[in-house]
């Protein structure tokens, strides 16, 4: 009887359940936040692959990381946006183990991608002499590979571990197919599935911001022997940007997927997924577009040039 009840559940129901009947307001800031991120992020992947100035390996990875963030949001939001107006959706195993497992791929690219970015300002700043060989074009390509890699390897981890779990439950209290909010619905005990989420995310938190750490200390020491004030300020600025990015990433992903169970509710859950998921991802165009001289030169000259 109990092995029937586990196969009885074919689909799950995602929704906004915290949020009662006032999903119109969050309906349309959310629509208005992901419209602003797709424009952000394809203006800079656009920029980067239009403007020669711009073809130098902080400024690819920076367009991987805005097509990552692209898709990461495309996975998520709309799904969302449709349960905001579509109360009690249905998400069928398959889709949802699908949904989760491009989340945690592109979750993790991301974290590595950042780790890249971070390892190409020092070799700039602290190598400068063997900059352009060392970062070619062969080395970028591996470093992009080697994120995305280590994103589908935990994310085969993960979902292979969470959907050999029997389920009884079938209401998600979330927007998407999220680890927690899933292994909640098990009928099962979830001790090695927590050991394996928190063993995961450990991993691809910590050992990124780790070697980003050690990047900026190596990146500090070399320019403490920088007399001029000018080259500070520029040495500053070309940093600026990716530690803001850091930051605010590595601080939003760290409190969401590594915070004890006795602190979770329902709504600091949504709350802290809502900014990692769909505040952060517009973080990137806004922060290297406003912060950036080399990116707003760049997007001056393509529209200087267009209007021509």
């Amino acid at each position: 009887m109990q092995k029937k009840n586990f196969t009885k559940v074919k689909e799950f129901i995602l929704g906004f359940s915290s949020f009662g009947k006032h999903q119109i307001t969050p309906f349309v800031v959310f629509l208005t936040i992901y419209i602003l991120t797709l424009a952000g992020n394809i203006i800079i992947v656009t920029i980067i692959h239009i403007d020669h100035h711009l073809c130098t390996p902080m400024y690819f990875f920076l367009s991987m990381l805005a097509s990552s963030e692209t898709v990461y949001t495309l996975v998520i939001v709309p799904r969302m946006l449709s349960s905001l107006i579509f109360h009690n959706q249905p998400i069928s195993l398959a889709d949802c183990a699908t949904q989760m497992f491009f989340v945690v791929i592109l979750a993790t690219n991301n974290c590595f991608l950042l780790t890249a970015m971070g390892y190409d300002r020092y070799m700039a700043i602290c190598k400068p002499l063997r900059y352009t060989v060392i970062m070619s074009k062969g080395m970028c390509a591996q470093l992009v590979c080697g994120s995305f890699g280590t994103g589908l390897v935990m994310a085969v981890l993960h979902v292979t571990a969470m959907f050999n779990l029997p389920f009884c439950g079938t209401v998600v209290d979330h927007f998407f197919c999220d680890i927690y909010p899933v292994m909640k619905l098990s009928c099962t005990d979830t001790t090695i599935n927590e050991i394996i989420n928190y063993g995961v995310s450990s991993f691809v938190i910590f050992v990124p911001i780790g070697l980003i750490f050690i990047f900026y200390v190596l990146i500090i020491s070399s320019i403490l022997t920088i007399a001029s004030a000018e080259d500070w300020k520029k040495t500053f600025a070309t940093c600026a940007s990716h530690l803001t990015v850091v930051i605010v990433h590595y601080g939003c992903a760290s409190i969401t997927y590594l915070k004890p169970k006795s602190e979770s509710s329902i709504e600091k859950d949504l709350l802290l997924s809502v900014t990692y998921t769909i505040i952060t991802p517009l973080l990137n165009p806004v922060v290297y577009s406003l912060r950036n001289k080399e990116v707003k030169d760049g997007l001056h000259r393509v529209v200087s040039r267009n209007i021509s």
